[in-house]
C-alpha cells in the first residue's frame, strides 16, 4: 500500500511552506553575488566556507535527486521504512539544490575575476575536502556490488550535514577576528534564516498529517539542516546588527576599520557596502 494524504488542506500547506523555503533559501544567493558585484571583490567573503559549502550543496543534491527520481531507491526507502511511510524528499528540494550547487560555482567563479586581497583557501579546508571526497567514492566502491544504494545516498546526506555544521565556522571566526561583517550579506543570512524555519515547518506538516515522527528521522539531514541553519544564522545576525555594527559616513559609505585592513593590499579600493 503506497502512502498519500490524508489531509488535502494540510497536502497544500506541505507545498505551498515547501516552495516558499525554496524561494527564501534560492534567493538567499543573490544577495552575496550582487554585493560581490558591486564592489568588484570578494574581500570579506570568507573562501573556506565557499569551498565546504560547494561540497556540501553537492551531496545534498545527489541526495535529493537519487531519492526523488529513482524508483529503485524508493522500494529500497520503503523496505526500511514501511510501504506507507511517505519519501521525505519534495520536488522544491530537488530545485533547491540544483539551484544552490550552481549559485555556489558562480560564487567561486567571481572569487578568480575580482579582487581577493590576500585571501585563500586554507590547507585544513583542502584536506577536509579531500578526506570528504575520497571517503565518498569509497563508499561507492562498497555499495556498487550489491546494489545498496539508499546506504550510498545517506552517507552523501550525512556529509551535507557535516559540511552544515562546519562550513560556517571559518566565516563567523573571520568576522569575530575582523570585529566586522563588511563583505559577508546580511541579507543572504536573512533570506537563509527564512527558509531554515519554513523547511523545518514543512516537515512538521507532513508529520502531522501522518501522525508519525518517522520523516524527521527517516531523512535527518534535513532535520539537522533546517536546525543548524537556524543556529548558525541567528549567530550571524548577532555578529552583524550587535557585536559589529557597520559605521557608516555622511554619506551612507561604510567606514572600513582598522581591523579590517590585514585582508586587504594598499592596492585594493573596493567599494564597501553591505546587502
Amino acid at each position: 500500500m503506497s502512502s498519500s494524504w490524508n489531509s488535502v488542506g494540510l497536502e497544500v500547506l506541505y507545498q505551498v511552506l515547501g516552495w516558499v523555503a525554496f524561494f527564501a533559501w534560492s534567493f538567499s544567493f543573490y544577495p552575496q553575488v550582487l554585493l560581490n558585484y558591486r564592489r568588484k571583490s570578494v574581500v570579506g567573503l570568507n573562501f573556506d566556507f565557499l569551498v565546504l559549502n560547494l561540497t556540501k550543496h553537492s551531496s545534498y543534491l545527489i541526495y535529493n535527486a537519487s531519492l526523488f527520481f529513482s524508483p529503485f531507491i524508493q522500494r529500497q526507502y520503503h523496505d526500511k521504512y514501511g510501504d506507507k511511510e511517505m519519501i521525505p524528499v519534495a520536488a522544491n528540494d530537488v530545485a533547491f539544490s540544483l539551484h544552490a550547487v550552481a549559485l555556489t560555482a558562480f560564487t567561486v567563479f567571481q572569487v578568480f575575476i575580482y579582487e581577493r586581497g590576500m585571501q585563500k583557501v586554507s590547507k585544513v579546508c583542502i584536506s577536509i575536502t579531500a578526506i570528504v571526497w575520497t571517503a565518498a567514492i569509497v563508499c561507492l566502491i562498497i555499495a556498487w556490488p550489491k546494489s545498496d544504494w539508499l546506504w550510498l545516498i545517506d552517507v552523501f546526506n550525512s556529509i551535507q550535514v557535516g559540511m552544515t555544521a562546519i562550513k560556517y565556522i571559518p566565516q563567523a571566526i573571520m568576522n569575530f577576528r575582523r570585529k566586522s561583517t563588511i563583505g559577508w550579506s546580511i541579507g543572504n543570512i536573512l533570506l537563509d534564516l527564512t527558509g531554515g524555519v519554513l523547511n523545518f515547518g514543512q516537515m512538521g506538516v507532513q508529520s502531522i498529517d501522518q501522525h508519525t515522527l518517522v520523516n524527521f528521522y527517516g531523512n535527518i539531514g534535513k532535520t539537522l539542516l533546517s536546525l543548524e541553519t537556524v543556529f548558525f544564522d541567528v549567530l550571524f545576525i548577532i555578529q552583524h546588527y550587535v557585536l559589529y555594527p557597520v559605521k557608516k559616513d555622511e554619506y551612507g559609505k561604510a567606514i572600513i576599520s582598522e581591523r579590517v585592513a590585514p585582508l586587504i593590499r594598499p592596492s585594493d579600493k573596493p567599494e564597501e557596502d553591505n546587502v
